[in-house]
């Protein structure tokens, strides 16, 4: 081997040692000074390092063993050094894991159950700009805040968006790429732009479909029934 290749061996050798000894030194940790600055911070909870844009520490808490990946950005109010008054505004439960370069932007209230799991970059908030005013630009109107709630034991997928008003049960799989407003309820399956419930758990019977939901509470019918049943009702036909 050349003496560059040697070289540049050692150097690449010596680059990941330091950047392995970075992550391990910048986690943020119950007993790392950045730590305290939370309202809780569990334990064995961590904020991987290189960290996103967090502030607002004083009104976030996360609960013991969850894990923060990498670049996540969770935020309480509109920047740093504002008074939010005396309770929390978001709360993470314990044993989650929220995926890399994921987003909690909160401003009155979001809450994550305990074993909530999240694909890569996730968006979470509870407030949006209006656009009541037509001849004023959006970005200059007044938010307006609403409060999310995620259930214990959900997965959200790769680049879901959860929007204000949000109530998500528990045990619920939400898609990848859904955009989530409104309320599901538990033991749901979420997908799509605006995002519905695809599949739904009925004791004896599994995941299905709403249609066939709706038709097993009827009674028992055969598949000419069913189609006519939910023409009438709902005007879709299962296929």
């Amino acid at each position: 081997m050349s003496l560059h290749g040697v070289v540049r061996r050692a150097m690449g050798s010596l680059v990941h040692r330091l950047w392995a000894a970075a992550r391990t030194a910048g986690a943020v940790t119950p007993v790392s000074p950045a730590g305290y600055r939370f309202r809780r911070l569990g334990e064995g909870a961590c904020l991987s390092f290189p960290l996103g844009a967090v502030f607002g520490e004083a009104w976030i808490e996360i609960g013991d063993h969850t894990l923060i990946g990498e670049r996540v950005s969770i935020s309480a109010g509109m920047g740093p050094g504002v008074d939010l008054g005396p309770d929390s505004v978001v709360r993470i439960g314990g044993s989650c894991s929220i995926g890399r370069g994921s987003h909690i932007v909160g401003h009155q209230s979001i809450d994550i159950g305990d074993n909530v799991f999240t694909g890569p970059y996730v968006y979470i908030t509870d407030q949006n700009h209006v656009y009541d005013d037509p001849e004023a630009p959006i970005g200059r109107q007044w938010p307006r805040n609403n409060p999310v709630s995620i259930g214990s034991g959900s997965w959200l997928g790769t680049g879901a968006i959860i929007l204000p008003g949000t109530r998500i049960g528990r045990q619920c799989v939400v898609a990848g790429g859904a955009v989530v407003r409104g309320e599901f309820p538990d033991h749901s399956v979420i997908a799509g732009i605006p995002a519905k419930v695809v599949r739904h758990y009925v004791p004896g019977q599994g995941w299905l479909p709403p249609h066939l939901e709706v038709v097993e509470t009827m009674g028992t019918v055969n598949a000419v029934d069913a189609a006519e049943v939910m023409d009438t009702e709902t005007g879709v036909i299962p296929r």
